[in-house]
């Protein structure tokens, strides 16, 4: 299903939306603004008075009435962490369904890590069983990658699994960095 990326105010991106809930806001005059080429129109019922079918052209990415929010807490799952590690373990560097990975935390919770996207890595099952309470050093497994909190803008990227191609040129702008998953 396509999905619209709705943006603050300022440009923030704040969500996805589907094209049912973009089409209410537009009726309810909460778009300020559009971003992008149009997506094929939706058409409505057709109007008593006269006799024309409504149409709303909608824009793969939209700003949407309401409050500026400071401030952006990626929310860490297994599939985007695995996104942002391309579906890669990060210690044997091989790539693998999401069916075969897990999280790894870089220094175990029971040592005092945090399940926070700073301490966890995607990792096969054997690369994670092998390392098990250690750390990396401990463990003679070092890491392929320094684990990092993906930005609002790359986070958004993260949570999708396709994305119009307006709607990439819009994030990536924010990327921090080069991205392969990205490429």
């Amino acid at each position: 299903m396509q999905t619209i990326l709705r943006l603050d105010l300022a440009g923030q991106p704040r969500g996805w939306i589907t094209p049912h809930e973009a089409v209410t806001a537009y009726a309810k005059g909460d778009v300020v603004y559009g971003i992008g080429d149009n997506l094929p129109p939706i058409f409505g019922g057709i109007q008593r008075r006269n006799g024309l079918r409504s149409r709303i052209d909608l824009q793969p990415i939209v700003a949407i009435q309401g409050r500026i929010l400071q401030g952006f807490t990626p929310p860490l799952c297994n599939r985007t962490l695995f996104r942002r590690d391309d579906h890669r373990c990060l210690y044997c560097g091989q790539q693998f369904t999401r069916a075969e990975l897990t999280r790894d935390h870089v220094l175990p919770t029971s040592r005092g890590g945090t399940d926070r996207w700073e301490n966890v890595v995607a990792a096969c099952k054997r690369c994670n069983w092998q390392k098990d309470n250690q750390t990396p050093e401990e463990a003679r497994m070092p890491l392929l990658a320094v684990p990092f909190r993906p930005n609002s803008w790359e986070w958004h990227f993260l949570a999708k699994e396709r994305v119009f191609a307006d709607q990439m040129d819009y994030l990536s702008q924010r990327f921090r960095a080069q991205r392969a998953w990205a490429a």
